[in-house]
């Protein structure tokens, strides 16, 4: 039977001295650079009273929220740290598929919130250390009190369909033979709408129309929000941008080349499309 999952955010770790919560145990999202340590017999997070006697000596820590009643944390260790034999590291995209998914959403959040504390160290205006809000998740300056918020990156993921063709091409960071959807990052004073026009005509050359909202999903690689659109073919030919993409072309619904993890929007998007009568 799986485990209930229940998670409220928060940003008040709770007081040990409180309700007997320091005889309990805490969830503990660790990581390595972007590798997520896991109990190695269950490929599980740690749920531990604390890092230190497992020989871990987190650099940061972040406070997350409660996950089923009991305190829910993420950590950072030096790149250097050597695990004990009970423990592995595996990077947190290959996890896909192997972890449930709320797990996954939960491990993410942890990457992003470190990610953040650590390029926050400093106030990007005068240069102060900055301090912790008290009353919310941000770093404020206690000099020029510019407060500064987890990052939150927009982009766009299109699928452009032709009938029943679907457009995909092919970045030079994928695996061999792997195609996948349009994607980009949306600039400075762009709708999602605008995004998806420039970045199609940008990197494959082609018009759409018909551009229509189809779900999101968050991507900590690092703090990414992918927003996924679908739209059709308006005209034009394919003319790749070649440092974006190797290669683009149309593709049968029902004759697909290897595609990304199933855990991708990108997946679940053609897999939608390909489903579609």
């Amino acid at each position: 039977m799986a485990m209930p999952f229940h998670f409220v955010p928060g940003i008040h770790p709770p007081n040990p001295q409180a309700d007997n919560e320091s005889t309990g145990s805490a969830w503990w999202f660790v990581f390595i650079g972007r590798q997520l340590v896991l109990q190695q017999a269950t490929l599980t997070p740690l749920q531990v009273r604390a890092l230190a006697p497992l020989g871990l000596d987190a650099r940061r820590t972040q406070y997350l929220g409660q996950l089923n009643g009991q305190p829910c944390y993420g950590a950072e260790l030096p790149e250097d740290s050597v695990l004990p034999p009970q423990l592995v590291a595996r990077e947190l995209r290959s996890l896909y598929g192997v972890l449930a998914n709320d797990w996954l959403d939960l491990a993410g959040l942890a990457f992003q919130i470190l990610e953040w504390d650590r390029t926050h160290q400093f106030c990007g205006h005068c240069g102060t250390p900055t301090q912790a809000a008290a009353a919310e998740r941000a770093k404020r300056c206690p000099s020029c009190g510019l407060s500064q918020y987890p990052r939150i990156s927009p982009a766009m993921i299109v699928l452009i369909s032709r009938g029943d063709d679907i457009l995909l091409g092919r970045a030079p960071r994928f695996r061999p033979g792997m195609y996948s959807l349009i994607a980009g990052y949306v600039e400075s004073h762009e709708s999602l709408e605008a995004c998806v026009v420039r970045e199609v005509q940008e990197e494959v050359g082609i018009e759409v129309a018909n551009i229509r909202y189809w779900g999101s999903q968050p991507w900590p690689y690092p703090h990414t929000l992918m927003v996924g659109f679908t739209a059709d073919y308006a005209g034009g030919d394919i003319v790749v941008d070649p440092h974006e993409l190797t290669d683009a072309r149309w593709f049968a619904k029902h004759q697909l080349p290897d595609l990304p993890s199933e855990a991708s929007i990108a997946r679940k998007m053609i897999n939608w499309f390909v489903g579609q009568s």
